[in-house]
């Protein structure tokens, strides 16, 4: 058998566009012959998939799925809406989350499990597709929501949300919880959650508004402290007035129902991709390396 050299893997990619470890295997299984190695990336779609690496995943779906006591929210970006509405790119998506679950929400190895299947289905589609990010929660019960469902339990807002304690009170609130949050996007859980540089930067951002300027100090420090509640009352998930009842907290919700919260997570659709300075292409290479 042919030495496979870094060599011979980098001409390869120059000719390919191919991710590195796909070069290699290519090699490996034709003796290292680099154009039999090329037909071969070509017949696995590979080469077709790794050309569309450098364009722009926006769009997509966030999908959601649960089991013995997990639930897992993932986002597969394609380039455009039509795409998302493909039922061989939303039977991906499903795949995907399957095997999300059953590899324990674990980012890196869903990947490497699905990779060869996302390169086919961009072969076969014709435009990039990226799995970006997966986020877990565990607890005792586990409830999720999908907003603007293009399919059922796909669409452009998905959430999980565990809550532990085993009242059926809890089933009741579990799904109107994870609405709440759908609509009211907590960034923390309870007030510990909180990073205190975070907290401090938004004293600093009060103060120096001007609002607190010649008032004594007493007064100032209580006009803070409001602020700060203000602000955990907006971030805060546990602190939020209930979306169906404001007159309650979310934790005077969960509590009334027996629970106590254990996690949560939610991906909207495509946030942050255009102000984010990834390489998206990097990702895809990575993605099929």
């Amino acid at each position: 058998m042919a030495e496979v050299t870094a060599k011979l893997i980098q001409e390869l990619r120059e000719k390919t566009s191919a991710g590195m470890m796909d070069c290699k295997k290519a090699l490996i299984e034709n003796n290292g012959d680099i154009e039999a190695a090329a037909d071969w990336l070509r017949q696995k779609g590979i080469v077709k998939a790794a050309s569309k690496a450098g364009r722009v995943a926006a769009s997509g779906l966030v999908t959601v799925v649960k089991c013995d006591g997990m639930g897992c929210v993932v986002e597969l970006n394609a380039e455009t809406d039509f795409v998302a509405k493909n039922d061989k790119f939303q039977t991906l998506v499903a795949n995907v989350a399957q095997k999300a679950a059953e590899l324990g929400g674990d980012f890196d190895a869903t990947l490497n499990a699905v990779k060869d299947d996302i390169a086919a289905t961009i072969s076969t589609i014709g435009e990039n597709m990226n799995l970006r990010r997966i986020a877990k929660v565990t607890g005792d019960k586990v409830f999720t929501y999908i907003h603007n469902a293009l399919v059922p339990g796909m669409g452009q807002i998905g959430v999980v949300v565990a809550i532990n304690g085993d009242d059926s009170k809890i089933d009741e609130i579990g799904n109107k919880i994870a609405m709440h949050i759908a609509a009211n996007k907590p960034e923390f859980m309870t007030i510990a959650d909180v990073d205190p540089v975070a907290v401090e930067r938004e004293k600093k951002v009060f103060v120096e508004s001007g609002v607190t300027a010649g008032k004594p100090d007493a007064v100032a420090e209580k006009m803070i402290a409001g602020r700060i509640n203000k602000w955990y009352a907006e971030s805060v998930l546990e602190e939020q007035p209930f979306v169906m009842d404001p007159s309650q907290t979310v934790k005077q919700v969960v509590e009334s129902a027996g629970g106590k919260l254990a996690g949560f997570a939610y991906f909207v659709l495509g946030e942050g991709i255009e102000k984010r300075n990834d390489n998206l292409a990097d990702e895809v290479a990575k993605m099929l390396a």
